[in-house]
């Protein structure tokens, strides 16, 4: 059996890591992933971090050498005895016996921190939206869903801060997809835009002409330097989100048999939205895990390996031949 495909997706407490992996999950399908919690990986419980005077988004205070160790462990199909941090009261309970399925999906906050853990992930996706809406997405979830009261929230986030801006945010530039949802004019949060960092370590659909037919909506594509920046509106009309991902899924024939499964859904309390926006994201991160799949199938030691091979190829292509 092939290994699984490793899929990282990183960013700070609140970024909406777990909403995006839901839509993943949903098409997929349950019994083709682990889902695996970085963050499970703390060194120290909550009373031992206060004690310590330290968050948990420093290195210091997570067993990331372990983490390595077992991730590589699951690339390699083995199984393993997974640490579990209780977001409930701050505590360690028993450990999982997990094992790695088709697909291994691992969220949290350092899972790009050091090249040993970067070089686990065939795709690496990191979550960067601005920080008023992360503050406003984690005091949401904190207090409707941890038990925190609004003040408890903020003062949490001002004591970590530092570690955000030094520890979590300069991993965005290890990552193949940094997306960054932003508030449109009308600040709801079905209709959100994102704004995606496509960086050339991997290959991504070629979307410039369906972006050409629908700039008048506000759909952006610039060429940077190493990457593609892609500008998806909140409001862009229905027909032309479709336009969107039916193109992507063009390019994924391999792969039709999971075009009937909703993406782009969210819950705001108990209540469930969509978001074309939030689609849009889920379906390209879905592209690079299933073509990594498929290259795999086909006997790439790796998406990101075939992709450098490729690049080799056409630099010596280029270079004029021996005389």
């Amino acid at each position: 059996m092939p290994r699984p495909i490793m899929l990282g997706i990183v960013g700070d407490s609140g970024s909406g890591k777990t909403t995006i992996t839901r839509g993943i999950v949903r098409v997929l399908g349950q019994d083709q992933i682990t889902d695996f919690c970085i963050d499970d990986y703390h060194r120290y419980d909550r009373k031992q971090r206060a004690e310590r005077n330290i968050t948990p988004l420093h290195p210091d205070c997570n067993y990331l050498d372990i983490l390595a160790q077992h991730l590589g462990h699951m690339r390699n199909g083995d199984a393993i005895m997974k640490p579990v941090y209780q977001h409930s009261d701050g505590t360690f309970g028993a450990p999982d016996y997990l094992e790695p399925k088709r697909f291994v999906v691992a969220e949290g906050l350092l899972g790009f921190h050091s090249p040993e853990l970067r070089e686990m992930f065939d795709v690496r996706v990191y979550l960067d939206p601005p920080e008023e809406l992360r503050r406003h997405w984690k005091v949401q979830r904190d207090c409707s869903r941890r038990g925190y009261t609004t003040d408890q929230v903020l003062a949490e986030l001002d004591r970590r801060e530092p570690d955000s801006e030094a520890f979590i945010r300069p991993q965005r530039h290890h990552a193949d997809l940094v997306v960054s949802f932003q508030p449109s004019e009308q600040a709801d949060q079905e209709h959100l835009d994102a704004r995606l960092t496509l960086r050339d370590s991997l290959t991504h659909p070629d979307l410039a002409d369906v972006v050409a037919e629908c700039q008048d909506d506000g759909l952006v594509l610039v060429d940077r330097p190493g990457a593609q920046e892609l500008y998806v509106p909140g409001r862009m009309p229905p027909e032309q989100a479709a336009q969107l991902e039916e193109a992507i899924w063009e390019k994924m024939h391999f792969a039709s048999h999971l075009r009937q499964e909703k993406l782009g859904e969210f819950t705001i309390g108990t209540e469930l939205h969509r978001s074309d926006s939030l689609a849009l994201v889920q379906l390209l991160v879905l592209y690079h895990v299933l073509t990594a799949r498929h290259l795999l199938s086909l006997g790439a030691a790796s998406a990101r390996d075939f992709e450098e091979s490729v690049r080799d190829e056409l630099l010596s292509s280029e270079r004029p031949a021996a005389s």
